[in-house]
């Protein structure tokens, strides 16, 4: 089981019917969550690209990465490109929250190919979980390989482990029941990805990949997220906001016992709920994959 997906699919759907706000909001809160993991990801890629000019977060969202990024690399001008006009806005608000506005800058726009509006080409573009939007990988991988300098390195976050946030047994329902979730997970992101125009089948070896664009692979490593319970409140919240997500999608193909099961898990008043319950974590990786332009 390769993925976690249910963070960020603001891409796959028509922008007319997305609520931006709610869908901004877990997408920060997520990020929020994750950020010590993310900091540890920035620090050894920082050992790799040790000065950049450009760093270009291609799929930024609401731009909390973007924003970690320029405070891990603070020489840097850092570019958040989405395709999302309102996830920008919020991208440039933090940015200015946090100080960084003097050398921070979005690009509206579909990937890859509004990176050819970039002024000049990046020493560094950080790729979190957006290239599996794209129907073609290899040519996405191509055009970000592309607007590198020579020397410059591309970083991609894809792939992990799925994340964790409850015992296998937990005292309600059929044990096991995120394992149900995430195969449930793994079919819809099959037709997701199948559904995507010019979808190209592709062996997801990254590192290959990065090679067939001519970069040379210069390292992967997983980040562990390790949340254990009793956990935080806000750690909480993001655990019921993703079950919630996870039910509005996939309610109907559930087992009768899995949807009366995640609606106890949801309902603030069950004292079995996420909302309440002593036993409740997070833990998940995220893996980083990085590769440099040679020529």
């Amino acid at each position: 089981m390769a993925h976690n997906h249910n963070h960020n699919h603001t891409h796959d759907h028509d922008h007319a019917d997305i609520d931006w706000s709610r869908m901004a909001e877990h997408l920060e809160t997520q990020a929020e969550l994750f950020t010590p993991m993310y900091e540890r990801a920035l620090a050894w890629l920082g050992h790799k690209q040790t000065e950049p000019g450009l760093i270009v977060d291609a799929g930024s969202g609401p731009g909390v990465l973007s924003c970690l990024l320029a405070e891990a690399f603070p020489g840097a001008r850092v570019v958040a490109v989405d395709g999302a006009e309102p996830l920008l806005e919020r991208a440039q608000d933090r940015a200015a929250r946090l100080g960084l506005a003097d050398r921070f800058g979005t690009l509206a726009g579909e990937l890859p190919g509004i990176l050819d509006d970039l002024d000049y080409p990046a020493d560094l573009i950080w790729a979190s979980r957006s290239l599996h939007h794209l129907g073609d990988q290899r040519a996405g991988i191509a055009a970000f390989a592309s607007r590198l300098v020579r020397g410059g390195t591309l970083a991609l976050m894809e792939g992990g482990l799925p994340a964790r946030f409850l015992p296998r047994d937990i005292g309600i329902g059929r044990p096991g029941l995120q394992a149900r979730l995430d195969a449930l997970e793994e079919e819809w992101f099959a037709e997701m990805r199948a559904g995507l125009a010019d979808s190209v089948a592709e062996v997801e070896d990254w590192p290959a990949l990065m090679a067939s664009a001519g970069l040379r692979h210069t390292g992967t490593r997983s980040f562990l997220l390790d949340l254990p319970a009793p956990t935080t409140d806000r750690a909480r919240a993001y655990i019921a906001a993703s079950l919630g997500r996870l039910r509005e999608v996939f309610g109907e193909q559930l087992a009768s016992e899995d949807r009366e099961t995640l609606d106890r898990l949801l309902d603030p008043e069950d004292a079995a709920s996420v909302h309440r319950r002593g036993d409740v974590f997070v833990l998940a990786v995220h893996t980083v994959h990085t590769a440099v332009r040679t020529g």
